[in-house]
């Protein structure tokens, strides 16, 4: 047996060894040392996420199957900070009485599916990044239903269920086509053998259509607003965060790997894709009252400009993904810290109502929003302002001028609609009943803290792009 396999593995071990230490602790653990139970994951997990920054060795392991290189260890480690940022959110709902003696049961369940991410990241044959998928989706329904006594959350459950399920024979009747014109699932062969015969193509847009539902790509995004709304909002920002960075990362390593011979064919499919994601997911962010369905569409909108970086094929594309990914995660988790705040204090309330007046009772709070909604409108100087900008450079690199513009007009739109959370919190006033001063706990202040700075340093500290830059040429 080669040992060096499962010292490029090191994040996946060291993840399945978290999993397993908070597990044990679960099992044999006193009632009384479980009280300290949310402190321990947050700090274990915290440290496991410092320590996926230290240097890690690259190569493939298992005949090519797994593959690690600088740019996998950072799509793994934006997606930790994504997790421990969801987790510090959780306290409130999580010390609730209904969800209390469940608390391991939901940090288990959300690393299972963190560990379906990383293999998906790390694939270098299509079985291992469809295997990966389901380890990561099966999880999910379940923390979508985590709220198991109330019909929202159990209806999000099934209709994330029924999607999965349609989603992976999508995608795995498309790897048949390919399997069968090519001969193999592994990228480094599939390369030279992919040229634009009906086969390949026709499997080439069913695999797009399975990743497609996990991106909530329009016209695979029914399920979204319905699913984020009825799950519990630490869940639905783990959904809108984690599991599109994944999907992003993956799709980007299949297209560049694999694909490279049919640009012509997968960039018109991206280019449709993305005016259409982009726009319905603005128009109908407009109509929405409710705040978890508001960033439903919103996340829609969102990967239709991550498809941007996508349709560059270079490595200028794959900076800008990956860059816009690590800028989304500090912006729509610094959203859902606010949201998290306001609906344990109100109650249980996600309407957009519930934040009107919210400046006068909790301007810290507002200004949190604020530089959330600023940031993924693509405001300077917030970090999505340069996100925005740099994928809109690598669609122009790639000559794709038209749908620049395209995707610029969007922005004016995406900036109506969240202005209108501007309004409420700053201009409206607050309904009879709306709750007043509150304080929020000490995890999610952190969170929110986090989040800012986030937004701020990779706003302001041009080494983050370069750096990135550096390890995407090197690919």
């Amino acid at each position: 047996m080669d040992f060096n396999n499962f010292l490029l593995m090191g994040q996946e071990i060291g993840l399945i060894a978290v999993f397993l230490i908070l597990f044990i602790y679960d099992i044999i653990g006193s009632e009384k040392s479980k009280r300290y139970f949310y402190p321990f994951t947050c700090i274990i997990f915290a440290i496991f996420t410092l320590w996926g920054f230290c240097p890690k060795p690259a190569g493939e392991a298992f005949g090519g199957m797994f593959i690690s290189s600088d740019m996998t260890v950072l799509m793994k480690n934006i997606l930790n900070i994504a997790t421990l940022i969801v987790f510090l959110q959780t306290f409130r709902w999580l010390d609730a009485e209904d969800t209390r003696h469940r608390r391991s049961e939901f940090f288990t369940i959300t690393l299972i599916t963190l560990l379906g991410m990383y293999l998906m990241v790390s694939s270098g044959n299509f079985m291992m990044l469809y295997i990966g998928m389901e380890t990561a989706s099966l999880p999910l329904a379940c923390l979508a239903a985590f709220n198991k006594y109330k019909e929202k959350s159990a209806e999000a459950g099934v209709k994330f269920v029924l999607i999965s399920a349609l989603s992976s024979a999508v995608m795995l009747f498309g790897l048949s086509f390919l399997y069968g014109a090519i001969g193999t699932f592994y990228f480094s062969d599939m390369t030279s053998r992919v040229v634009g015969e009906p086969l390949t193509i026709l499997g080439l847009v069913f695999f797009f259509g399975g990743l497609g539902f996990k991106l909530s790509l329009v016209p695979f995004h029914l399920w979204t607003a319905d699913v984020y709304e009825g799950a519990p909002t630490s869940v639905t920002a783990y959904l809108s965060v984690v599991s599109k960075g994944a999907a992003a990362f993956a799709l980007i390593f299949a297209i560049y790997k694999v694909f490279g011979n049919i640009e012509i064919v997968w960039q018109q499919i991206i280019w449709w894709l993305s005016v259409i994601t982009i726009t319905l997911g603005n128009l109908f962010a407009i109509r929405q009252n409710d705040i978890k369905r508001f960033f439903a569409f919103s996340s829609i909108s969102q990967a239709g400009y991550i498809l941007l970086g996508i349709i560059a094929g270079n490595a200028q594309g794959m900076t800008a993904t990956v860059f816009y990914v690590l800028v989304y995660v500090f912006s729509n988790l610094a959203a859902f810290g606010v949201i998290s705040a306001v609906e344990h204090a109100s109650g249980g309330k996600t309407s957009i109502a519930a934040f009107n007046g919210l400046y006068k009772n909790n301007p810290k709070l507002s200004l949190v929003m604020t530089f959330a909604v600023f940031s993924l409108g693509g405001i300077p100087p917030f970090a999505g302002y340069f996100s925005k900008f740099f994928i809109f450079m690598a669609a122009a690199s790639a000559e794709q001028y038209l749908l620049v513009f395209i995707a610029l007009l969007n922005t004016v739109i995406s900036l109506f609609y969240y202005l209108l959370i501007i309004k409420a919190m700053y201009i409206k006033n607050a309904e009879s009943g709306a709750v007043s001063r509150f304080s929020s706990d000490t995890y999610n202040r952190i969170s929110m803290l986090a989040c800012i700075l986030g937004i701020l340093v990779c706003g302001f500290l041009s080494c983050i792009y370069s750096g990135m830059s550096e390890i995407s040429f090197g690919i």
